[in-house]
């Protein structure tokens, strides 16, 4: 969730901190779930948010002239009701997602098909439709900029910048 809060508060996108720090865009979803991450990744986002590599819970030993503890870095801390309402964002990031999938195949099918043929064709091709669009979203083939609405979400529910 670290990973995931000061992605938010910077406004970037998965694949902008991915090419800043190297990494890919599958390392930054691992790390934002909470996954352990290597020596290199750690001092990778360190380096690009400028916090002290300890900020990831970096557990593993490593020698203290591989650390960042530069003047400027700073350690970060994520608070329960951050993550409660970052967890709660996420949730209301992904019904807007789901929405709009309904919208789109909504729109699809009234411009093709119409309006006049039988409801259970369209009910059944609706549904392996939305299975295909959300698949798209869940695995992030297609990503809608929603980075900005979740950190908004967030904040409302905080009262309070991330």
């Amino acid at each position: 969730m670290i990973v995931k809060k000061l992605r938010l508060q910077r406004g970037w996108s998965q694949d902008q901190l991915a090419e800043m720090a190297d990494v890919s865009v599958r390392t930054i979803q691992r790390a934002e779930r909470g996954h352990k991450l290597s020596l290199d990744t750690a001092n990778a986002f360190a380096s690009v948010f400028e916090v002290d590599i300890t900020t990831f819970n970096y557990t593993d030993t490593f020698k203290e002239d591989q650390t960042m503890n530069t003047p400027t870095n700073q350690t970060v801390q994520i608070e329960k009701d951050e993550e409660q309402a970052l967890s709660k964002a996420k949730s209301v990031k992904d019904f807007a997602e789901e929405i709009v999938t309904f919208l789109i195949i909504f729109a699809v099918f009234a411009v093709t098909l119409g309006i006049t043929k039988p409801v259970m064709y369209l009910v059944f091709l609706g549904v392996g439709l939305c299975l295909v669009v959300q698949g798209l979203f869940v695995f992030e083939i297609v990503r809608l900029p929603t980075t900005s609405l979740e950190r908004w979400i967030a904040e409302k529910l905080l009262g309070r910048k991330l």
